[in-house]
Order: structure tokens, then sequence, then C-alpha cells
């Protein structure tokens, strides 16, 4: 079995617990968080002091001063947090890249992951917001697009291999 290559890298990890956050504005503040470069945004359900319910936001970001004081910008403005735990920790990742194949539906950005070389992607995942959108557009099944894509994917792939 050949060894699996990966990425290692150290990142920040943010945490703070929420209790009196308007459930409805998490989503606003995920798509924020991304979008001011977080590598990852996620919520998990606590129990907080006197038994009340709370959120855990979780954020990861590169190990640097200016992502992660964009970040803690966008948690203080946009919950009800008054302190946020910063720690370093290590991360693997499997190398991934993007390509976009042509489907019987319009174009797909599609994920790749790669364990061994750069020639033979491992694993693929089209990107549910473009499935979503042609989806909607042609008015047909999210499944059929994701699909579409997936099936693309890997037939773009196996004819590179062929060459």
């Amino acid at each position: 079995m050949e060894q699996v290559q990966y990425v290692r890298e150290k990142v920040l990890v943010l945490e703070t617990a929420i209790d009196d956050l308007n459930p409805e504005f998490y989503p606003y503040v995920i798509d924020r968080l991304l979008a001011k470069g977080a590598l990852d945004a996620y919520l998990k359900p606590v129990v907080m002091k006197k038994g009340r319910p709370g959120v855990m936001l979780t954020v990861l970001t590169r190990d640097n001063n200016q992502d992660m004081d964009r970040v803690l910008t966008v948690i203080f403005s946009e919950t009800s947090t008054l302190g946020v735990r910063v720690r370093t920790e290590r991360r693997f990742c499997l190398y991934r890249g993007f390509l976009t194949v042509s489907t019987p539906h319009g174009p797909v950005r599609v994920k790749t992951a790669f364990t061994v070389d750069d020639e033979k992607p491992a694993r693929f995942k089209p990107e549910f917001e473009d499935c979503k959108a042609l989806a909607l557009k042609n008015n047909i099944p999210l499944q059929e697009v994701y699909n579409a894509a997936l099936l693309a994917a890997e037939q773009s792939t196996v004819l590179k291999n062929e060459d």
C-alpha cells in the first residue's frame, strides 16, 4: 500500500460559547467568517452554566495575525460574545484543487483531493452552490445535477490518465 501524501500545517482554533444570540443569525455569521478568510467554521450545541442551552462557535484560520484579526472582528461585531479562546493546533489534510466540468445542465466546479500524486485525484466533491443554482435554473432535481458533475469529474480524470 502506498503512503498517502498530505499537507501538514498549523492552524488557529478560535472558540466561543454563546447562549443569547438569535439562532437565525448563525448562518449569516458563518458566511461572514468564511468570506473573511476562515478555513472552516461550525457550530456545536452545548449546555452552559445554569443548564442553559448554548452554541459553541468554532473557527479555524491560518496561523497568522491578519487572518485571526479579521475573524475576531466578525465574531465580536456579529455575535453577543464577550470573549474568544484561541489555541494553535496541527492539521493534516489531503492536497486539494478544483476543476470545472461540463454537464448537460451547465458547468460545475468540483473539489478534488489527491492522495498520492498530482496526476490522479482520489476523491471528488461537486460544489453544492453550483449544483443548486443549476437545479433551480433548469427546474430539475439537485441530485441529478450533482451526479452528472461527479460522473463528468471521474470521466475527465480517466481521459487524462489514458493520454
